[in-house]
Parts: structure tokens; sequence; C-alpha cells
């Protein structure tokens, strides 16, 4: 036998150890591993209908934007539209629409943009038959950013809107 076939047999050997050690770490006292893949999330177990956990999983509350625009995509639109349906469906939540913004620009401009993109969000919800009264619009520019980063990927992530759904109105709610 040559020096690579001996080489290759003992790593072969060295192999089939490993894996049968770690077979046995996995099966001890006849306990499989846990399928966590498929486990349910935390917080969302007992998702019920209409819950504030409905809503963010199978509607989806996050609506982003092209750089520098407050205008509404086709894209958004959709999502725009299942938020509509669900609101009208669950008329006990109020909701606050959080616009957001990236840091190319000043800090006035991208306030000024993250309002005019909650705005757009708001009114698109109100063209689907939202009542106006239950909603209301706060722009954060970039104060909560969701990743502070350069990449443009990663900016783009913080042109968005959140619709966040409330109990009750907050401090940043108009007078009612």
């Amino acid at each position: 036998m040559s020096d690579f076939d001996a080489f290759w047999g003992a790593v072969r050997w060295a192999a089939l150890a490993g894996l049968l050690i770690l077979q046995g770490c996995n099966s001890a006292g006849n306990l499989a591993t846990p399928n966590v893949t498929n486990a349910a999330a935390a917080g969302f177990v007992d998702m019920k209908p209409g819950s504030e956990e409905e809503f963010m999983l199978n509607v989806g509350r996050r609506i982003y934007f092209d750089k520098g625009s407050a205008e509404v995509s086709e894209e958004a639109k959709m999502t725009i539209a299942r938020q509509a349906t669900w609101l009208k469906d669950n008329t006990r939540w109020l909701v606050k629409v959080q616009g957001h913004a990236d840091e190319p620009g000043g800090e006035n401009a991208n306030k000024t943009l993250s309002t005019q993109r909650a705005n757009a969000v708001l009114n698109a919800l109100v063209a689907q038959g939202v009542d106006r009264k239950r909603m209301w619009a706060k722009g954060y520019g970039i104060e909560r950013p969701v990743t502070d980063c350069d990449d443009i990927t990663c900016q783009s992530q913080n042109r968005r809107v959140v619709v966040n759904l409330r109990e009750e109105f907050d401090e940043s709610a108009p007078q009612r």
C-alpha cells in the first residue's frame, strides 16, 4: 500500500470515528435532537386571529421606498391593500404609521421625507377604506434606523414605513 493510500485510509477512519461520536452525542439517552427549524417562534405560539402577531406575520407591516422618494410603489400598494383589508376586519386597533429615512441628506430633509412617506401610506390606507380617525402619522427621519451601515442594501432597509398597531393614541397623535 502506498503512503497516499495509507493517508486516505486513516482520514476515512478518523471521519467515521468522528461521525460515530457525533451520532452518540445527538442520540444520547435515546433523545432525538429537537427540530428547531420548524419550532414555533418565541412569542407567536398562540397566534390568534385579529392579533398583532397575525398582522405582523401574515399581513406585513413594513413598506419600503426608493431613495429620496415618498411615492408608493406597485409592490407597496399590494402590501397596503392587505393591511387595509385586515384593518377593516379588525377595527379595535388604532394605527400609528411611522416613516423613516436613511442617512444621505440633512436632518430636516430626512424628517420631512419620512413624514411624507408616512402620510403617503396613511392616505393609501384611507383610500382603501380604513377610517382616518383610527390612524396618525409620524416621521422619524434617521432617528430609528433598522441598521446603521454604509452598504447600499443595508441603507435601503431604513427607507421604510412601519404600520404599527396600538391600543391607544400616544403623544404623537393629533389631539382628538
